[in-house]
């Protein structure tokens, strides 16, 4: 028996972006879906580095938005960026009325962290390196007070409901229950796709379904080919990769390879350049049998501990005292800057659909992400979606007659991460990415079902087939310099698979 809700608005994700708009669409019901407890699950909670916002001492939104453009090498929707930059004083603001405590002075004033292609002081910070977590439980707190939200943990949205080309509301399975919920509003918050990879710094349980929601439902998506490596990941075993933050580097830590050289002295920015510069150079290391090491034992010191706990304790959990020794690093899967085209209010090309976070492509972040900008992204753009929802008013639900496939959809992950980890990495070449668009494909044909990380990896490997230029975190070796006029892509997921099936 299918069990049948019905609500105004359903939020799917209980990140930052998610929790941000179900409290902002208050005094509207609103349904917030988790596939695990509230606030789990989430690179939100993850986060280290902090939320940039230019709206302290002699820094200025002007400042912020140059460096974001040049972080994202050109591909930055100008309009988004300001309309998101210019709200991070109000970003701040509405978090600390929720909550939130930011590292401070005896006098009352924050202190700001330095991160890679920042030219400012602007990152804000909780306990030194525990943003995310510090924030996360703030909002859990906040949601688990609000009237107007009913928390549904534990449950997976498996498809969107479409009833004359609109959504009208979501299948959910709870358990072994499966559930249609009616609404007139559905936001999708369900964070990146770290599980195509395996290798990433995000929870391993996204894998871009927010992504393949949108594109069964027929969204526009755009810039998928872009994939931001963090450069700095712990290299040792531990499963999901611990991060060792920017802010790190931002403090004075420099880089080093096995040979004791800093191999970053030359580069524009050194070990501040944007990720993407500094992710292909350790890359280029270890691809010659090198490593790499991160140094803050003369910057910090003893002082690393009282700077950055968190990081400290997962050094010496791997028997790394970050004050006297070398912390081993590598690039792993991050961000990804693509994701469901969605307008400055986060609407999609669908009717009744919004898209907030790292799920979404706003145009803020273009072919390169700047650092700690999507915590900022997230809160703001969560506003701005309750905003764009509340002015709507309410609206009439569309019911449907008949809803198929509400049963979870059962994925192996493994043989996408394979294909994603060899062949879309931070280097990338014609012949590989063709490949990975035939091995996906068959992946997907050979599914009885949707098989939803296969289409997410399966559209970011024709976009980056199709982007015959290396830009920000694009790298391709067979075409290596950035064209003349480069510009955003978009696509559908219908149109990437008639792509894909002229290589077969």
């Amino acid at each position: 028996m299918i069990t049948s809700l019905k609500t105004q608005i359903v939020v799917v994700g209980s990140g930052l972006a998610g929790m941000i708009t179900a409290l902002q669409c208050a005094p509207n019901s609103v349904i917030l879906i988790t596939q695990g407890k509230l606030g789990q699950h989430t690179s939100s909670a993850l986060a280290q580095g902090g939320i940039a916002a230019a709206c302290w001492g002699d820094d200025s939104c002007d400042n912020h938005e140059q460096d974001t453009m040049a972080a994202g090498a050109g591909l930055c929707d100008p309009k988004v960026v300001h309309d998101i930059l210019s709200m991070g004083g109000d970003a701040i603001s509405l978090l600390q009325q929720y909550g939130v405590i930011f590292d401070h002075d005896g006098q009352g004033n924050p202190t700001l962290g330095l991160e890679g292609a920042h030219s400012h002081r602007r990152i804000f910070h909780i306990n030194g390196d525990a943003t995310g977590k510090g924030i996360i439980h703030a909002l859990c707190d906040a949601v688990l007070k609000a009237s107007h939200i009913t928390v549904m943990s534990d449950s997976l949205v498996t498809q969107l409901i479409l009833v004359d080309g609109e959504v009208s509301g979501v299948c959910v399975q709870h358990g072994d229950q499966p559930i249609k919920i009616s609404a007139s509003h559905v936001v999708l918050a369900t964070g990146g796709i770290g599980g195509l990879y395996g290798d990433s710094t995000n929870p391993l349980s996204n894998f871009g379904q927010g992504i393949a929601l949108a594109a069964n439902a027929g969204a526009t998506l755009a810039d998928l080919e872009f994939v931001q490596f963090h450069p700095t990941a712990l290299d040792t075993p531990r499963f999901p990769e611990a991060l060792i933050s920017e802010a790190v580097r931002g403090e004075g830590a420099i880089l080093l390879n096995e040979k004791q050289e800093r191999f970053l002295k030359d580069y524009k920015g050194q070990e501040l350049a944007p990720r993407d510069v500094i992710a292909r150079a350790i890359t280029r290391e270890i691809q010659r049998g090198g490593r790499v090491y991160l140094d803050a034992t003369k910057a910090l010191g003893d002082h690393f501990k009282d700077r950055f706990p968190s990081i400290d304790a997962l050094c010496k959990e791997a028997g790394i005292n970050p004050a006297q020794d070398l912390i081993p690093v590598k690039p792993v899967e991050h961000f990804h800057m693509g994701g469901v085209a969605t307008n400055s209010d986060g609407q999609t090309s669908v009717t009744g659909l919004w898209a907030v976070g790292e799920c979404a492509a706003t145009g803020l972040h273009g072919a390169n992400r700047l650092a700690s900008n999507s915590l900022l992204e997230a809160t703001v753009m969560g506003i701005r979606v309750a905003r764009s929802i509340l002015a709507q008013g309410d609206k009439n639900i569309k019911e449907d007659r008949v809803v198929k496939n509400i049963s979870p959809f059962v994925f192996d992950l493994s043989p996408v991460q394979g294909v994603m980890n060899n062949l879309l990495g931070i280097i990338r070449y014609e012949d590989g990415l063709i490949k990975a668009v035939q091995k996906l494909l068959r992946i997907i044909q050979c599914s009885k079902n949707h098989h939803y990380p296969a289409q997410v990896a399966l559209m970011i490997s024709v976009s980056a087939f199709l982007r015959k230029e290396s830009i920000g975190s694009h790298f391709r070796t067979d075409y290596p310099e950035t064209l003349p006029k480069s510009q955003r892509s978009f696509a559908t997921y219908q149109q990437c698979l008639s792509i894909a099936q002229q290589f077969i």
